[in-house]
């Protein structure tokens, strides 16, 4: 596979060393906004209700309000599914900005999941890494909504833990420990463990309080902000860093090459 642009051997430089990517048995995975493109298939919606309203507002601004009022839900109704938060979500951004709030637009808003796209390099990438690894999803949404997308991963994961499963939304460190024994019942230990995400806010910074090693898969270093999801608390660095599932990948081949 090829290296993204701006992969280089030296982003290796600075971990310990005796810390590669060749030591761990499985990776935990956030989906969306990491495997899934989720800001493309949440602007696809956003942007037309814009238009339908005279809403003037950049993509950042929609993606920013989206995920304040989508983390907001998360928390205080924890044991909602992922669809219901989409739908109140979008209700939510038709008050922000004072249009009506149509229940047909919310409700084909709470079933887009199953619409928004893999990133392209996701489905080799998988491909590749399940050679080498176990593959968990570690998710903030519903079994229904993630068996849609994962028709685009192309890859059969050795499990899938959801928000549903858990009954609470990331960065809840409830849904790591229901990861971490899931994979103690498949003989994986923790420090074997390596959880891959987008999110610093939900994923690096919880999993690195739990004591996980992370890579950060930095799919907006060529945007501004943080896109739909919130600003991460408390500065943490992650232990490994790609631009890209094809970065992660060129970095693992270049370990194996020596």
């Amino acid at each position: 596979m090829v290296a993204s642009e701006g992969c280089r051997l030296d982003r290796l430089q600075g971990l310990p060393s005796t810390m590669k990517l060749t030591d761990f048995e499985a990776l935990t995975f956030d989906c969306y906004g990491t495997l899934i493109d989720w800001e493309t298939g949440i602007l696809e919606h956003l942007r037309a209700w814009a238009r339908r309203y005279g809403v003037e507002a950049t993509e950042e601004e929609l993606l920013e309000a989206f995920g304040q009022h989508e983390m907001r839900l998360e928390a205080e109704t924890p044991g909602r599914l992922y669809p219901d938060i989409l739908r109140q979500a979008y209700a939510e951004i038709a008050r922000q900005w004072g249009t009506p709030v149509a229940a047909a637009e919310a409700d084909a808003f709470a079933r887009s999941i199953g619409s928004w796209p893999a990133f392209p390099d996701t489905p080799p990438a998988l491909n590749y890494l399940k050679r080498h690894y176990k593959l968990v999803i570690v998710s903030n949404v519903d079994r229904a909504s993630f068996a849609e997308s994962n028709k685009k991963l192309g890859v059969a994961f050795d499990a899938i833990v959801t928000a549903e499963d858990v009954g609470s939304y990331k960065p809840d460190p409830r849904n790591f420990h229901y990861a971490l024994d899931v994979l103690d019942k498949m003989g994986v230990a923790r420090d074997k463990v390596l959880h891959t995400a987008q999110s610093r806010y939900h994923d690096i910074v919880p999993a690195k309080s739990l004591g996980l090693v992370v890579m950060w898969i930095n799919r907006r270093r060529e945007k501004p902000g943080e896109g739909a999801v919130r600003p991460p608390e408390g500065d943490v660095e992650p232990d490994f860093v790609a631009d890209s599932m094809a970065d992660f990948v060129a970095q693992h081949e270049a370990l194996l090459r020596g």
